[in-house]
C-alpha cells in the first residue's frame, strides 16, 4: 500500500437515533437551563464521554486488526501505483475512506480486493457497485 496516501479535513457525518420521549425531554430540560447549547451539543458530549470510557478497547483492536485511525484516501494515482505494482489492497479503516471521484469502477475492481469500513465509505455510486461483494 502506498506510503504517501493523502488525508483530508472532513464534516461530520450525520445520524438519526429515536430516542422515548421522557428522555428526548430531559435533554431539552438541560438545554433550557443551559447546561447544553443545543440537543447535538449533549448528544455528542455524551457520546465522547462514552468513547473516552472505552478508549482502551479501541486501541488494542486497532493494534490488533491493524485498522487504519482517522482518514484514509485515495485517489487515481494511488490506485494505478498499486496496480503497476502488480498489488492489491486489503483496506481496513476505522474512520472514513474515501475513494476519489477520479477512479473509475475498474480500477477500484483491478486494485481493491477488500474494504472494511467501520465509520463511512466515500466513493462514487458506481465503485461501490463495482467493489459491493468486497465491502464489509
Amino acid at each position: 500500500m502506498p506510503n504517501d496516501l493523502k488525508t483530508r479535513a472532513i464534516d461530520s457525518e450525520k445520524i438519526t437515533i429515536n430516542l422515548f420521549p421522557v428522555d428526548l425531554g430531559q435533554i431539552d430540560l438541560l438545554v433550557q437551563q443551559g447546561f447544553y447549547a443545543n440537543r447535538t451539543d449533549l448528544i455528542r458530549t455524551a457520546i465522547r464521554n462514552q468513547l473516552q470510557l472505552h478508549a482502551d478497547v479501541v486501541r488494542q483492536t486497532v493494534t490488533r486488526d491493524k485498522l487504519v485511525l482517522g482518514v484514509q484516501h485515495y485517489t487515481r494515482a494511488d490506485l494505478e501505483a498499486v496496480q503497476a505494482a502488480g498489488e492489491a489492497l486489503n483496506i481496513r479503516v476505522l474512520g472514513l475512506a474515501s475513494i476519489g471521484t477520479d477512479v473509475s469502477p475498474e480500477l477500484a475492481a483491478a486494485t481493491i480486493h477488500s474494504i472494511a469500513v467501520l465509520g463511512a465509505l466515500h466513493a462514487s455510486p458506481a465503485v461501490k457497485a463495482a467493489l459491493k461483494g468486497r465491502i464489509s
